[in-house]
């Protein structure tokens, strides 16, 4: 058998498509392999193991659960032998065909968002569909329940409110209204009239002509983008921008408190503006439920241990080598070792040949402790050179204090840095 992958398929890394390939010959012959131990020959390795261990991979990790039916025996050989296999690959017989748990789409029924933007000459039956409580939903079921309330007169009672007066007055948020919590609603019509009171939007289309990334159609300002994200309107600057973030991060039937990656998705899909990643950004940091119920997935920070001054002078060294440098001196010298006194900021350094542990323990003893006394106490990094045995049985038989710095952060000695 042979297959064609899809454009989408072709993108995935190598694992996933090698182990799509095994998953579509196991379900075509399905019939033949149910039940009985068979041999399979993989030229990908780390496919030998496959059915061994979880995967980090989703797609693969179903994968693994569906092969796990199967009675399995994977062995890996070299691409130089898998001649027939890899003419069978060049020379696809049967159409390309998305996986069936690729194409299962859940969308929700009760919005407009999460479908594609309609044809440029049906822009304006399209509404976006704000966030409606229920006590709106019910008023509007009342309104198209209740009978009209008229008077023999035929005029409508004023005491009585009408369905379209509940509706306009109490569901529907007015424009005007600077309730933050509220969501306008807006068709492509009103965004057409929003750009044309936008000054930004009229300076790009005096000069249309000199931006490439722009072009205008039905009178509204599109912005193209790389594939595979299609052309999309241009949104002036106000609060459409705050109602469109809230629309695909608060509602639960677009948004649903999605992270950064998926809502910056959602609404590049849709729409454009300069700052919008950055938008984009400072509502999700902004976000009370996704702060208060979003756990944590780093280990949470050490608690900080500030080292205290030295109570004397010569009471608290800290040493670090510096090097290799370039070129080499005469001497054949290629690092330079230093210690400095944290209170007094005396310097001693010394040019050496290597960064061993002995020559750490040789400019210790000659250049330092015999010329101005052992100290309390001395800092250093995680370096093998100081972490070595006979630098310990020094401090140890010194009754120096040995101090490492926190791993992977130089600031815990930045004097001698």
């Amino acid at each position: 058998m042979s297959k064609k992958l899809t454009k989408t398929q072709t993108n995935w890394p190598t694992i996933e498509q090698e182990c799509f390939a095994i998953v579509q010959a196991v379900e075509k012959w399905d019939k033949y392999l149910r039940g009985c131990e068979f041999k399979l020959e993989t030229d990908h390795e780390p496919l030998v193991n496959f059915s061994n261990k979880e995967q980090l991979n989703k797609r693969c990790n179903r994968w693994r659960l569906k092969l796990a039916e199967y009675r399995i025996h994977v062995k890996h050989i070299q691409g130089k032998k898998n001649n027939m296999t890899d003419y069978f690959s060049r020379s696809p017989v049967e159409a390309a065909e998305e996986d069936i748990d690729e194409r299962i789409q859940y969308e929700s029924k009760f919005t407009q968002t999460d479908l594609p933007l309609p044809p440029l000459d049906k822009l304006s039956p399209l509404k976006i569909t704000t966030a409606i409580t229920r006590a709106q939903a019910k008023l509007q079921q009342q309104t198209t329940i209740a009978p009209s309330n008229t008077t023999t007169n035929g005029k409508i009672n004023e005491h009585i409110p009408q369905g379209k007066a509940v509706i306009d007055k109490e569901s529907i948020s007015d424009p005007l209204d600077e309730n933050p919590n509220k969501i306008i609603p807006f068709d492509m019509n009103d965004l057409k009239q929003w750009q044309e009171e936008d000054k930004t939007v009229q300076d790009i289309k005096k000069n249309i002509r000199s931006k490439k990334n722009y072009f205008i159609e039905s009178g509204i300002l599109f912005r193209k983008q790389q594939m595979p994200l299609p052309s999309v309107p241009f949104v002036p600057a106000g609060r459409i921008r705050a109602d469109i973030l809230k629309i695909y991060h608060d509602t639960p039937g677009n948004g649903a408190h999605f992270g950064r990656d998926k809502t910056t998705r959602k609404i590049q899909e849709r729409y454009y503006w300069p700052t919008m990643i950055t938008d984009i950004r400072n509502h999700l940091n902004s976000c009370l439920p996704c702060a208060q119920n979003n756990h944590r997935r780093q280990k949470l920070p050490g608690a900080l241990r500030p080292i205290k001054p030295p109570e004397g002078i010569w009471k608290f060294l800290s040493m670090d080598f510096h090097g290799p440098i370039a070129p080499t001196s005469k001497q054949g010298n290629r690092y330079i070792i230093s210690l400095t006194d944290i209170l007094s900021k005396f310097v001693i350094t010394k040019a050496v040949r290597d960064c061993s542990a002995t020559t750490a323990v040789k400019f210790l003893i000659n250049d330092a402790i015999l010329k101005y006394g052992t100290a309390t106490c001395i800092l250093t990094d995680n370096g093998t050179h100081f972490t070595a045995q006979i630098m310990n049985n020094l401090f140890q038989h010194l009754g120096v204090t040995h101090l490492y710095s926190t791993v992977y952060h130089p600031q815990t000695n930045g004097q001698i840095e």
